[in-house]
């Protein structure tokens, strides 16, 4: 085992990847004519200015660099339908175009969407030879949203359901968990192990926030499945006190009554009080509260390893130091940078949990009881 405790993947030719202008997030062109065009939401600056601020603060000379790698087609296809990947190869051969729901891809996009999957392989392969304890992948385009035949909400392959895919393909893993705490549904990733019950996905999320109708607590797998998916739809306006009881009143139980082998985290930073898109109330000391408690039980069930890949997360000024605090509770390093708006949000209303939010935990928690 390395000294270093965790490792990075990060290549700067995932920020290539071009999403063009748009109306804002408003889907089916419906802002033509009306809203002045700008760029896609989904761009490079905030995942590039966390990793500016992993080399400022000195964290990332206590990771291990690891190098990364494209998905092969042959990967990309353990899970994608031939015809979608054959849609956004072609698409991104040319001028771009939509490979699906809000999502689309420029010149090269294809090539460097197979590094972003391919970032998340190479952490797993990093974690399982011993190289690093747990990763940090730190990638774009997204994932969670990918279905099986089409892109949607910004993600164009599902980078962590084809991780989960490769693992279990190649180093004889079974039993693996997905914990989600973007602000959106983790919709990809639970339809890909809806019917799999060596697969457990958790995603708590904004309730109906993106995709709408989806993410509900009564979807909870089927057939052999059944019981293997959990959603917590939090109402919007949730803040640190809801994450936490969620995460420590039902995540975690569940976490070791499945008692997985491995742990993948779809690390978005879109519930922040900061982020565009979301309506969530967290700061980066609510990401590393989380971090914390998830890392201590990754520790205890399977010798802590955790692979986190990045999701979303639209705030160039606050994503750096959700990540930040992230990377410091996975690697056991502090590096003393203090985020400037840590005191504004601990004092803003709505922090403490809410009878209506306590309310939605436990039923979740019911669900597992």
């Amino acid at each position: 085992m390395s000294s270093t405790r965790t490792g990075l993947v990060w290549d700067e030719r995932c920020m290539w990847h071009d999403s063009g202008t748009s109306t804002a997030a408003i889907p089916g062109g419906l802002g033509i004519g009306v809203v002045q065009p700008e760029p896609f939401i989904d761009g490079p600056e905030p995942k590039r200015r966390f990793h500016n601020l992993l080399q400022v603060s000195g964290l990332a000379a206590h990771l291990r660099a690891i190098p990364s790698r494209p998905a092969t087609e042959g990967e990309v296809l353990r899970w994608h339908d031939p015809d979608y990947v054959k849609l956004v190869r072609e698409a991104s051969a040319g001028r771009g175009g939509e490979v699906g729901e809000l999502t689309p891809v420029g010149p090269g996009s294809y090539d460097f969407a197979l590094v972003s999957a391919g970032s998340c392989l190479v952490a797993v392969e990093a974690v399982l030879d011993g190289v690093v304890r747990n990763a940090f992948a730190l990638v774009r385009p997204p994932g969670h949203h990918a279905e099986r035949d089409q892109g949607r909400g910004f993600c164009v392959f599902g980078n962590i359901v084809l991780a989960v895919l490769h693992v279990r393909a190649t180093r004889g893993i079974r039993r693996v968990a997905v914990v989600d705490w973007d602000v959106h549904h983790g919709n990809g990733t639970e339809h890909a192990f809806y019917g799999d019950p060596d697969v457990l996905t958790v995603s708590i999320h904004q309730d109906n926030l993106y995709p709408l109708f989806s993410g509900a607590m009564t979807d909870r797998g089927e057939g052999e499945g059944l019981g293997a998916n959990l959603n917590i739809p939090l109402p919007p306006g949730s803040g640190t006190g809801a994450y936490l009881a969620a995460m420590d009143r039902v995540v975690l139980p569940l976490l070791r009554a499945f008692q997985p082998e491995m742990v993948f985290l779809a690390a978005g930073f879109d519930a922040s009080a900061y982020d565009p898109i979301g309506r969530m109330l967290l700061g980066s000391e609510s990401y590393r509260a989380l971090a914390r408690l998830l890392v201590d039980t990754v520790d205890e069930l399977c010798e802590g390893r955790l692979v986190a890949c990045q999701e979303g997360g639209y705030s160039s000024m606050y994503v750096p130091f959700c990540g930040l605090a992230t990377i410091e509770e996975m690697s056991g390093v502090r590096t003393g940078v203090a985020d400037p708006m840590t005191l504004l949000l601990d004092e803003i209303g709505g922090q403490e949990l809410q009878p209506h939010q306590e309310a939605v935990i436990e039923a979740a928690r019911q669900l597992i009881a």
